[in-house]
């Protein structure tokens, strides 16, 4: 009985501590904090570059460059974002402009796979001085100012003291999966470096990006990537006429290209690439005024005479060119948090 009794006085136990424990308020997980949306974000970053190559032409006379860029930005949603900016690269231009500044902005919409951005992209080019020489008039008959007719180039080009323009400009991405993008891109002005040329260029792009894992575990990545475009111009104003067009040249039409492989680690990136055009020294020279063209030494090499350059001096800033670049690229709140 003593045993009964003792069996009977541990299962009421046990049921009772059941009991209690199915009585006993559960505590509730604490919701995970709700981040708040912050619209605001800037990028910048910076470059150093052994030639300042721009759609196939150096700015910098082939010589190396440093850039850098400041770029606020407001993302009205997840898919659109506003953008406004400023940027500098060092340059070599025939008129001895001290820098190139960009100042730029615009709308950067996103549908998936499908990335736009529209905007409009102004290039000034401050601390400039005119370069014409003689009497300063031009084969039109027009006084282009005192200024102009006191300094000339010795290999008699001229160039404007002001070279600065705007463009407006459309890009268009898709991206096909984490390894393939593909795009195109669009850009106009009615008066390419203040020349009274308009300019009209268009290019397709084409980008493949490594697996992350093609270097293993050194956070090494690497990309391929290429463009082709071409850029048509208008005629230009008297300034730039020649005895066979008093009243502006004609610039001649030309393609380009370039091609490149890419490493980054963090925000760092090195570009090796290659560009090259299809414009010759003659509209080259015509086109660029460089200060350094020389006219051809040898019968070997040809004549760089052409109807818009009838000094037969020629430019070499049009041609092949390799370009080694190291540039580190931040956003507030990816890299700064």
């Amino acid at each position: 009985m003593k045993k009964v009794a003792l069996l009977a006085t541990a299962l009421a136990m046990v049921t009772t501590g059941s009991a209690f424990a199915a009585d006993m308020a559960v505590k509730a997980k604490k919701a995970p904090p709700v981040v708040a949306f912050d619209p605001w974000d800037i990028a910048f970053g910076g470059a150093i570059m052994s030639d300042y190559i721009f759609r196939g032409i150096t700015q910098s006379n082939h010589k190396p460059s440093v850039a850098a860029y400041f770029e606020p930005r407001y993302n009205v949603t997840k898919d659109l974002q506003l953008y406004v900016g400023v940027a500098g690269e060092s340059i070599s231009f025939p008129n001895r402009a001290a820098a190139e500044i960009d100042v730029y902005g615009g709308i950067r919409p996103t549908f998936g796979a499908f990335a736009f951005d529209i905007g409009v992209w102004g290039y000034l080019y401050p601390g400039g001085t005119c370069y014409f020489g003689g009497t300063g008039i031009d084969n039109a008959g027009v006084f282009q100012g005192a200024d102009c007719a006191e300094k000339a180039l010795l290999n008699t080009n001229v160039i404007k003291k002001d070279l600065s323009f705007f463009e407006v400009y459309g890009k268009f991405t898709y991206t096909v999966n984490d390894n393939w993008s593909f795009g195109v891109n669009e850009y106009y002005t009615p008066s390419y470096l203040n020349s009274g040329a308009w300019g009209n260029y268009t290019s397709i792009v084409g980008k493949y990006i490594a697996p992350s894992t093609v270097f293993g575990s050194s956070g090494v990545g690497m990309y391929v990537s290429g463009e082709f475009g071409r850029q048509w111009l208008g005629t230009s104003d008297s300034f730039y006429g020649v005895p066979a067009f008093p009243n502006g040249i004609k610039y001649a039409d030309y393609n380009t290209w370039n091609i490149g492989i890419g490493f980054t680690y963090k925000v760092m990136t090195l570009d090796l690439r290659y560009s090259d055009t299809d414009l010759s020294k003659g509209d080259c020279n015509a086109f660029t005024s460089d200060f350094s063209a020389r006219g051809n030494i040898t019968a070997s090499s040809g004549t760089f005479v052409t109807p818009i350059n009838p000094t037969g001096v020629g430019s070499n800033w049009c041609g092949a060119a390799g370009i080694a670049k190291l540039s580190f690229d931040l956003t507030a709140m990816t890299n700064l948090k």
